[in-house]
Formats: structure tokens, sequence, C-alpha cells
């Protein structure tokens, strides 16, 4: 994967003295340096921690810069899923130049737990530069299906080999299931993470499939650090020949541990203000982690089709 090459001379110095990673890592955070990354390359995945307000003031700001240079990529969301579409094309359709009414339409459309005030600002953005608006994840109901049921209960069998569902490799199996551990702080019972990791992956094919279409044209995909990697997430299920046309953004907070950034995971990473908040792990419900309460993993301890908060913190939706 080739280097970055726009970045200011500043950052791209401390990156070449600093790092020894494959992937820049800049301490900078900035709107300019965010819109920099995401010139790089059509189709980029931005990722986030959920509730970190910086983080979304930031790329909000770097996403304006770029859609003032010319840019009109999709604007791809994690946070609604694929079949409230129809809906968002409805609001969209009859929504003024002015987009700020259609951006409150648009949110009430959303799942309840994500705090529709930190993502307002990039639909008000999509409305008034016309942008496409996609719908891009699973639901919690087929999530739920997947965990009890397996990949073919979404998927069928030509969906399945067009994503490489049909021949998913076991190191990504293992390694979404260390994952889905980690994000409900190493107390979910064993026996449960298998269908916890075939639901996460299902949720980073439906993300790859809905963004699919727009890959020519360019695409931002706003979504959780963890569907943004290119060594286990939504990368893997986009065709071989489209990956290098990807940049993959991490937005990783200060203090979040070194594994949550491993070596080749993402393109570039920006080390972030922290969000204060009370440990996630003290509020992960214990509901969340009896086997037959919350079947899908997906949804352990979720509201409304969002991450346990462990895995909110972590940017792991």
């Amino acid at each position: 994967m080739a280097r970055l090459t726009s970045w200011r001379a500043a950052a791209a110095a401390a990156v070449l003295a600093a790092c020894a990673a494959p992937e820049p890592v800049v301490d900078g955070f900035d709107a300019p340096a965010l819109a920099a990354a995401m010139r790089e390359r059509p189709v980029v995945l931005l990722g986030e921690v959920h509730d970190n307000a910086v983080q979304h003031a930031v790329r909000a700001q770097a996403l304006r810069l770029l859609l003032q240079a010319g840019a009109r990529p999709a604007l791809a969301f994690e946070q609604f899923d694929r079949s409230q579409q129809a809906e968002i094309d409805r609001v969209v359709a009859r929504a003024t130049s002015s987009g700020v009414n259609a951006a409150v339409q648009l949110a009430a459309l959303g799942a309840a737990g994500w705090d529709w005030n930190l993502y307002r600002p990039y639909l008000e953005l999509a409305l008034q530069y016309r942008l496409p608006i996609v719908a891009a994840n699973l639901s919690r109901a087929d999530a739920m299906r997947v965990s009890k049921e397996g990949l073919g209960a979404v998927f069928d069998a030509a969906g399945q080999h067009s994503l490489g569902l049909d021949r998913l490799p076991d190191d990504l199996l293992r390694a979404q299931e260390r994952e889905v551990d980690r994000g409900h702080c190493h107390q979910m019972p064993v026996d449960m993470l298998p269908a916890l990791a075939r639901a996460q992956i299902a949720r980073d094919a439906t993300l790859a499939l809905a963004i699919r279409p727009y890959l020519e044209m360019g695409v931002v995909l706003l979504t959780g650090n963890g569907h943004a990697r290119r060594d286990i997430g939504v990368p893997r299920f986009l065709p071989a020949a489209d990956r290098e046309r990807v940049v993959s953004i991490g937005l990783i907070e200060r203090d979040a541990p070194a594994d949550a950034a491993p070596p080749g995971a993402f393109d570039v990473v920006f080390r972030t203000p922290v969000q204060q908040r009370v440990d996630p792990c003290l509020k992960l419900p214990r509901a969340a982690l009896t086997p037959g309460l919350s079947p899908t993993g997906v949804g352990a301890g979720r509201n409304s089709g969002l991450p346990s908060p462990a895995q909110r913190a972590g940017g792991r939706g």
C-alpha cells in the first residue's frame, strides 16, 4: 500500500521521525489534516469512537472542507439501517435547499440510541450539497438472525459468493471473536463468541455492499473504527480491484490500548482527544452477558441496535 502523499510537511516529518508502524500516525488532529487524508482516495472509510464529540466536530469540519474544494461523494451512514433507504429518499426528495428541517426528519428515522446531535451536521452538509445519503447498516433483527442461524439467514448463495462469505478464512473468524470478546470486556461466555463474530462479519459485509454502487463516484462511510479496519473490516468485502481506491482512517483516542490500531489496520491513524466517560465496562448490562437473553452479540447490551457501552467507547459499532 503506497503511503499517503499530501500531508502537511510538519505532520509528515513527525510521522517519519517517530513512527515505526507502516501507516502514518498523526498526533495533530484538526480538520485540514483530516480533509487532506480524505482527499487521497475516492472511497473513504472514516472511523470514529461513536460518542467522541471532538472527533465528530472535526470530521464535520473536514467534510465541509472536502465539499468546498469540489468533491461530491455519496455519504454513507452506519447509523441508518439499509431498510430505511426508501424513507430517507422520500425525505430528501421533499427537502428544501437549507436542509435543516430535513436533517431533523432524517435523524428521527435513525435508531434511538445514537446521539443524533452528533450526526445531524453530516446530514445538513449532505442536504446542502445534494449528496446521496446511503443507509448502510444491517438491521438489528437481521443481525440476530445471522447470530442464530448463520450467514445464510440474510445472504442468499449468490450474495455470499459475491461477498466472499462462503469462504471466510479462519483468521478472520478468530480475529472477530477476539474483538467481540474485548468489546464485551472479556465477560462474554466463550461459547457465544462465534455467533457474535458472525453477526459482526455480516455487518461489515452489509456496509461494503451498501457502498459498492458509489465506488466510482466516490463515497465517505461514517462508521466505527472497527468497521473501517483494512485487516478485518469493510475492505475485506470489497472487490479486490477496488481496495486500492480506499483510504481507511482510524480516529483513536490518545489513551486507547496499542491493539486498538494494530499495524496494517488503517492507512492513517489520528490520535484524538479522549471523550470523558464512565468506564464502559462498568455499564455493561448483566443481561447482555447471559446466553439466551441477548443472542446476537451484535447487540449484546445494545440499545436499539447500538453497541454495548464498551463497544461504543471503542468505536466498534
